[in-house]
């Protein structure tokens, strides 16, 4: 069987490499390739066959593969064979909305990728309330299988303990620290703009960190969108971990995340830490730029914070927040979370196997 597998455009990560990994200890002689992205080809296993994404090397796997997994769309022109089957794992219980639901997108590029949307045989849906939500954003009316997330295996891992120390140690963060994980996501009128100027922050990092102290370590991870259009941030209490392999691991290092409208805040839920919400442009981005599917003040785990003082004093009394929003908490698991038990990625391959 020949399988190609495709994340963010060529990176070695997220749903389908949670697959991969554990296809491969279950069905050895099977034959996998990766689409691998030369900016990110040094993040993958020695031994992982890859062709770049694009060129003709990559369609003609693509139209020879038996099985393609993908967790965006594949944005190249292939000819999809019949027998062939093509798993959508997306990345992400939906906040903001996509596709069809946005407020504006590029003249041309929904047209486009809905090409990649009627190839698709199967999409997974990480729970209940994200179904009829990407149903309609795609106009999908195929197989959905909700299964939750194979990437947030391993935030239930017996092995989690092990990477976040690991993962600690790569950035040289000792046990005592506080290590917040900062992941904003990506705002389409910047993005999209005509320019290749880099993309700021909203947020001083490094003056946020001096505000706060030795006692704390911030990771900085800027969404897949925007990594070539970054600058990079280090300071002494400041890693730049947008080009990290596997943002799970990173769940795993931290102890609070912070983030605004990502879908980091679904898959971070899982592990029961702490999570803030960075918010400055909210009524900006909910009604102007993205949209949203549901009121996130109604339904945050955690405080939405318009200003960096204010963001300080919840980094400071983490206890505080914890107790403050512990029944939301409970109650945005349990709508959102249900399935995260750490044996997604067996459920999928199981069916996927008998389909």
């Amino acid at each position: 069987m020949n399988v190609v597998h495709q994340s963010f455009e060529g990176r070695y990560s997220d749903n389908p490499r949670a697959l991969y990994e554990r296809w491969l200890r279950e069905r050895p002689d099977d034959s996998h390739l990766w689409l691998a992205h030369p900016a990110h080809r040094s993040t993958f296993p020695a031994d992982v066959v890859t062709v770049t994404p694009y060129d003709a090397e990559c369609v003609a796997a693509l139209e020879a593969a038996d099985i393609v997994v993908a967790n965006t769309h594949t944005d190249v022109e292939w000819t999809k064979r019949d027998e062939s089957v093509y798993l959508q794992t997306w990345h992400g219980t939906p906040l903001k909305r996509i596709h069809r639901d946005v407020l504006w997108a590029p003249p041309g590029r929904l047209d486009r990728l809905d090409r990649d949307i009627a190839r698709w045989d199967v999409l997974l849906s990480p729970n209940g309330p994200s179904t009829p939500r990407l149903r309609r954003a795609f106009g999908y009316v195929g197989d959905v299988w909700e299964t939750g997330y194979p990437r947030n295996d391993l935030l239930l891992s017996p092995d989690r303990d092990a990477v976040r120390r690991r993962v600690r140690a790569e950035f040289g963060i000792d046990d005592d620290t506080v290590v917040i994980l900062y992941a904003p996501t990506w705002r389409d009128d910047a993005v999209f703009a005509e320019t290749t100027a880099p993309v700021p922050l909203a947020l001083d990092v490094s003056e946020l960190m001096a505000q706060l102290g030795p006692r704390f370590h911030l990771l900085l991870r800027v969404h897949a969108l925007q990594t070539d259009r970054h600058t990079a941030t280090s300071s002494p209490c400041v890693d730049d971990a947008s080009l990290y392999a596997e943002v799970a691991e990173l769940y795993l290092a931290a102890d609070v995340l912070v983030t605004d409208y990502s879908s980091a805040m679904f898959d971070f839920a899982a592990t029961g830490k702490p999570l803030l919400f960075y918010v400055y442009d909210f009524e900006r981005f909910r009604d102007d730029v993205r949209g949203v599917y549901f009121d996130l003040a109604a339904e945050a785990p955690g405080p939405l914070l318009r200003e960096p003082t204010a963001l300080i004093d919840a980094v400071l009394d983490l206890d505080a927040v914890r107790e403050r929003y512990r029944d939301r908490y409970a109650a945005f698991r349990d709508r959102y979370c249900s399935l995260e038990d750490g044996r997604a990625s067996e459920r999928v391959l199981r069916r996927l196997w008998t389909r």
